[in-house]
């Protein structure tokens, strides 16, 4: 039987009426704009679902909002997040639509460019705040943002996993998932962590040969 913490009974703190649709959305979207590079001057959410369904009512939009905005889920400034999006000049659009066999609180957030391709995350919120990645523009992941992750993709090679694992040991950090997919020659790697990561761990990684893409996302405080 699952261990239940006092977090998983009371929920996160937050600002808003939903854990799910509330903090959870805020979370999905914090973590979608930490993925992305900044520069995108439009936003449009496909909601799925439940989401799709009662987005208005639940403060879903206000919180996917306040999300790409860099807030966390108890930011009193969440409630003005349409508001705080308009001063900075980066327009928002919600859909509704079916995205297939997702979890019924998913939402796929499609970031613009003007002088680059657009980029897109998929998530899901599964429950007291508690969400999972599935999706980056096109590749399968599976994360929760809830430990320190580096997110590679590069040129896949025999022994590129080894290395990788050397420098994190070398470094004294305990990996807790590590999931590889593969497009033809290209990798995607999703690794978290059970501890904050150093800026040079990153540098040393980043050193390796045929990487084509790295982002380190740190945990988001609950």
């Amino acid at each position: 039987m699952k261990n239940y913490g006092t977090f998983d009974i009371l929920g996160p703190i937050m600002v808003g009426p939903s854990s799910s649709h509330t903090a959870g959305a805020a979370r999905l979207a914090k973590i979608a704009k930490q993925i992305s590079s900044e520069g995108f001057y439009e936003v449009e959410f496909l909601l799925h679902g439940s989401f799709a369904s009662t987005y208005q009512g639940h403060g879903t939009d206000k919180a996917l909002v306040a999300g790409i905005l860099g807030m966390n889920p108890d930011d009193e400034r969440l409630v003005n997040s349409f508001e705080l999006a308009e001063k900075e000049g980066i327009k928002v659009k919600f859909t509704e639509t079916d995205l297939g066999y997702e979890h019924p609180n998913t939402v796929k957030i499609i970031f613009k460019y003007k002088n680059k391709p657009d980029f897109y995350i998929t998530g899901s919120s599964v429950g007291g705040g508690n969400i999972i990645i599935t999706d980056i523009d096109g590749n399968d992941v599976e994360f929760t943002g809830s430990h320190p992750t580096i997110l590679l993709r590069y040129k896949d090679k025999k022994g590129f996993i080894s290395k990788i694992s050397s420098i994190l040991a070398n470094n004294k950090l305990n990996i807790a998932t590590l999931n590889v997919s593969r497009d033809e020659d290209i990798a995607t790697l999703v690794c978290e962590l059970d501890s904050e990561i150093k800026d040079t761990t990153i540098d040393e990684i980043k050193d390796l040969e045929d990487i084509l893409f790295i982002n380190f996302i740190n945990p988001m405080v609950r």
